[in-house]
């Protein structure tokens, strides 16, 4: 397996569905799971202890410990997607993801950036992947004539 999705609550949903439409474009394999670094820590520990995964891709909102507690029990990447569900909307759980301590690294993208974690997850797995790298490179060269077709749709204003 490619990556692990773990979800803080049922809630992070929308977000997870971001994330999976681009794994599933880069052919990566993943599985997906609800997991409270709250409300269970130890199913959380299970997991990670026995995961085979290369890259962890974790959201939660608010106080959003998920990512840390996360990278704090293993040696993989971890990227952390904070969610803007909150009344601050999302700021709350950006500042907890960002701001962890010295050697408990999380790469955290936007809040709601779930299609933005999963591109980062396929470039780390394509430092050692050439037809992976070769797919993301075919992607970016799409976004860049989506912008030129947007250029010259221009021109009929």
């Amino acid at each position: 397996m490619d990556i692990r999705l773990i979800m803080g609550s049922s809630s992070d949903i929308e977000v997870a569905k971001k994330v999976t439409k681009m794994l599933k474009k880069f052919d990566l394999s993943y599985e997906v799971s609800v997991i409270s670094a709250h409300r269970a820590l130890d199913v959380l520990k299970e997991t990670v202890e026995k995961d085979d995964c290369k890259v962890y891709i974790t959201i939660a909102g608010k106080a959003a410990h998920l990512g840390g507690v996360t990278a704090g029990m293993t040696t993989k990447p971890v990227i952390g997607i904070p969610v803007k569900g909150s009344a601050l909307a999302g700021m709350d759980a950006l500042y907890s993801i960002v701001q962890m301590p010295k050697g408990v690294p999380v790469a955290t993208v936007a809040i709601d950036g779930g299609e933005n974690a999963a591109i980062l997850a396929a470039q780390m797995i394509a430092l050692s992947d050439e037809k992976l790298a070769q797919k993301l490179k075919d992607y970016k060269e799409e976004m860049k004539q989506g912008v030129i077709d947007s250029d010259r749709e221009l021109e009929e204003i």
